[in-house]
């Protein structure tokens, strides 16, 4: 009788053969069989760098402002991903219409279309008119973007020993408004390691974690359903001294490697 309690028991405790079923069921479900990302930013060097990063190698250019989107694609894990890097949008002077389209055409240059938008934010000054930029031109995707949207903190090494959590508080309520509206789905990035790095598998896995979330990946076709027109004058930060998004004059030379880079999450 004491026999069969303790099987009862360690039987209720170790899963068992139909748990372990559903759950890699549950895990290849998720597994996607390849990744579409489209990245957006400032015309800084952060935006093209992280495209870098993911791909493993040099294929976008930091010393030019890039006018055009551009696509390249690698394999990683036996899978293949494409990356698509949109140009930048100014600080604070209108970004002019023929950009605001060719980062609109991004999200068609990866059908059906992305997986993910990875918002690259560099750390530092976060103001309101940064919150209006980035409203601005990630709102030229329909408002359902944001479902689908992923905040890339790049240049944390600045940080030292603040954890981005503690960044993200002290920079307030600008800041909390863009991680609400994508649901505070966040990461960071360490822009110094290339190649095969556990940085770059995790950031897939949050992206395969959105796509469990929301169901699918973005549809190009969501502007035109809201018809919401490209309007070069729409600016809300014209006339306002640029302000935007850069690190801290206070970093030095060697905190490059001062911060351990993890994927973090709010849940």
């Amino acid at each position: 009788m004491a026999d069969n309690n303790q099987s009862k028991t360690a039987a209720g405790t170790a899963p068992g053969p139909e748990d372990v079923a559903k759950k890699a069921a549950a895990a290849a479900k998720q597994r996607l069989p390849e990744f579409r990302l489209v990245v957006l930013g400032w015309r800084w060097p952060g935006k093209s760098l992280t495209g870098n990063t993911i791909i493993g190698r040099e294929e976008f250019r930091l010393e030019r402002a890039a006018e055009f989107c551009v696509k390249r694609q690698t394999e990683l894990q036996g899978r293949p991903v494409t990356v698509v890097d949109t140009p930048g949008w100014f600080s604070a002077q209108d970004t002019p219409l023929s950009y605001k389209q060719e980062i609109v055409r991004g999200a068609s240059l990866c059908p059906p279309g992305p997986h993910a938008f990875l918002l690259v934010i560099p750390v530092g000054m976060f103001s309101e008119v940064d919150r209006a930029r980035i409203e601005e031109h990630v709102s030229l995707f329909g408002e359902r973007v944001w479902r689908h949207t992923i905040v890339v903190f790049s240049w944390a090494e600045v940080l030292r020993t603040i954890s981005i959590e503690r960044y993200i508080r002290r920079e307030g309520k600008e800041l909390q408004w863009v991680l609400e509206k994508c649901k505070r789905r966040y990461f960071v990035i360490n822009n110094c390691v290339f190649g095969e790095h556990p940085q770059v598998e995790r950031l897939l896995e949050s992206v395969e974690k959105l796509v469990a979330e929301e169901g699918s990946s973005y549809d190009p076709e969501e502007v035109e359903k809201e018809e919401k027109p490209l309007d070069e004058n729409e600016n809300t930060s014209r006339n306002v001294r640029e302000l935007g998004a850069r690190p801290k004059r206070s970093s030095g030379p060697g905190s490059s490697n001062a911060m351990a880079v993890e994927a973090v999450s709010s849940e």
